[in-house]
């Protein structure tokens, strides 16, 4: 799994800070998480292969999270896109994007699939033999949903140590993949265990957009590997998160230590803050695994 940063600013680009969007490399999949301004070329200097993207899913109907969504649609068309695109959004965006393409005619000459939300439980949204993405109902001024990406375990291991002192035939190492005993020739039965290792342990990535304060995730978000919480103030602004329905620092720490999480990576910062380091110092004194989002940035898991 791999995470990477195009744009955390709240609100409005700066000359070198763009608005939300990030890129998710899980399973073979390219996933793209928001569309803010300037997207495409964030991904053009991540050197991505756009042909690659065929999942965009949109938190929010907010415009620094999707007004960049209309301009690669059309990026897609002018580079003979083919492949199918399917976005995932709240219910609206179908009508935001197809009006844009039909004023402009710019008809796309791929196929074009909207997956429109607007249920307030979670719910599946994609699912293959790989992993499973779910929403994560969230709690801003407009209808906002996070992302749950959760890898399906694998097939076992074969341990080649182990296996050497057994006559197996090449059909057996399919089965023993499976998790099936093998048979010996003798008729002896043995125990997939003693053959095969455990699958990699599977990995978990919560997206959470914006959202004022809301502890209703946690069980959803429980022992996630990586949580991206919003933190648009700092503590001293706390009156203002209210306001608005966003999170401060402190609150985005507070959910990630209440949930467990392995790691959490703050972003959607306010232009008013210049010294970031001061939302790690808040974050810190609630949960110790945090780090700030970057344009550019990319996290390994």
């Amino acid at each position: 799994m791999k995470l990477s940063i195009l744009g955390c600013n709240s609100a409005t680009p700066l000359e070198n800070l763009h608005t939300t969007s990030q890129l998710l490399e899980l399973k073979d999949h390219l996933f793209l998480i928001d569309c803010g301004e300037g997207t495409q070329i964030q991904l053009r200097r991540q050197k991505i292969k756009f042909s690659r993207i065929k999942h965009i899913f949109i938190s929010h109907l907010h415009g620094d999270h999707f007004y960049g969504l209309v301009g690669l649609i059309s990026t897609f068309r002018l580079l003979g896109r083919t492949s199918d695109l399917n976005v995932y959004g709240p219910k609206g965006i179908k009508e935001i994007i197809t009006l844009q393409l039909k004023l402009a005619n710019s008809w796309t000459n791929y196929n074009l699939f909207f997956h429109e939300l607007e249920s307030k439980t979670s719910q599946i949204i994609f699912e293959d033999d790989g992993l499973r993405v779910s929403t994560i109902p969230l709690y801003h001024r407009v209808y906002t949903n996070g992302f749950l990406f959760r890898e399906k375990p694998g097939i076992r291991l074969l341990d080649n140590k182990k296996i050497k002192d057994f006559k197996i035939e090449p059909y057996d190492y399919q089965n023993l993949k499976l998790g099936k005993d093998l048979i010996s020739e003798e008729g002896k039965i043995i125990r997939n265990d003693v053959l095969t290792l455990d699958p990699h342990s599977v990995k978990t990535y919560a997206f959470c957009s914006d959202t004022a304060y809301n502890d209703s995730i946690i069980p959803q978000i429980k022992y996630v590997d990586l949580l991206y919480h919003e933190a648009t103030f700092l503590d001293s602004h706390e009156n203002l998160a209210k306001k608005t329905m966003h999170s401060t620092a402190k609150q985005a720490a507070k959910i990630a230590k209440l949930a467990q999480v392995k790691r959490l990576v703050l972003g959607h910062f306010s232009s008013r803050y210049k010294d970031k380091n001061q939302f790690i110092i808040e974050a810190k004194s609630v949960f110790d695994s945090v780090e700030l989002a970057s344009d550019g940035k990319v996290i390994q898991l």
